[in-house]
């Protein structure tokens, strides 16, 4: 019977403290997640601070992008607003935030004068860096998220979170691949705008009919050095084409 009573007071001491060490490491994951989120709140106010300096840098070189500028202006402030709402929220306005900012640098694009304009660099440069920092925690965020969502639906740890009420997290994702990249302005590959310099122009040379002309034995020497037709080149005693018409390639 003593053995009996020491078994079952065992195993009772032994669930007791399997219960404490499941429910500390709920406890631990559940503030890991929460400082992880902070990490990326401090970057999303970062990147707040430095969106009304960039769409003011802009503005000056596009004034008539006006109704892009106000999109940024809106979402902006929607995203804001939603600070303290779940992370799944707080995505969805990022995301939106993050399309609208892509479409303005994509329009950027069209003024390649801003390249000389030392501060939109340098705001852009910080973006940049705002993005990869934004990305990086929430790459960390989602971890700890996955984690902590697979003790609680694991048995039998699930048991623990069902009694203290340990919920699953959410994620911090967005969804439109397009957003997932941060926009990058090149400004080498823009064409036919005022001050930039066209590109070289192939200098002018002999026609080519894209014909390679075989070689046929024996009869190399049946033509004088100067009358020798060049190979790929058209046959002799056709006629050139005309300017702004393309060669002939034997095409039909």
């Amino acid at each position: 019977m003593t053995f009996v009573i020491i078994a079952v007071v065992a195993i009772i001491v032994i669930l007791g403290i399997a219960l404490i060490v499941s429910y500390n490491r709920f406890v631990k994951q559940r503030n890991l997640i929460q400082e992880s989120w902070r990490q990326i709140d401090v970057e999303l106010h970062r990147r707040y601070d430095l969106i009304p300096n960039l769409v003011e840098t802009v503005r000056a070189y596009a004034a008539h992008e006006r109704h892009v500028f106000e999109e940024v202006a809106r979402l902006r402030t929607q995203a804001v607003n939603v600070q303290g709402a779940p992370p799944e929220q707080r995505a969805a306005a990022e995301g939106e935030l993050s399309g609208a900012l892509r479409q303005m640098m994509i329009s950027v694009e069209a003024y390649p004068q801003l390249q000389s304009n030392q501060n939109f660099l340098n705001l852009q440069r910080e973006l940049t860096d705002t993005e990869d920092r934004i990305a990086a925690g929430r790459r960390f965020f989602n971890a700890n998220v996955g984690d902590y969502n697979t003790r609680v639906e694991a048995f039998p740890s699930n048991l623990i979170a069902n009694g203290f009420k340990f919920e699953k997290a959410g994620y911090f994702e967005v969804r439109d691949e397009q957003v997932r990249s941060v926009a990058q302005v090149s400004f080498g590959t823009i064409g036919s705008v005022a001050g930039e310099q066209a590109p070289p122009q192939m200098q002018a040379g002999p026609q080519s009919s894209g014909q390679i002309q075989p070689e046929i034995p024996g009869e190399q020497g049946n033509y004088p050095p100067q009358a020798q037709p060049p190979v790929g080149g058209p046959p002799a005693g056709s006629p050139s084409p005309q300017d702004g018409q393309p060669p002939f390639t034997g095409g039909h």
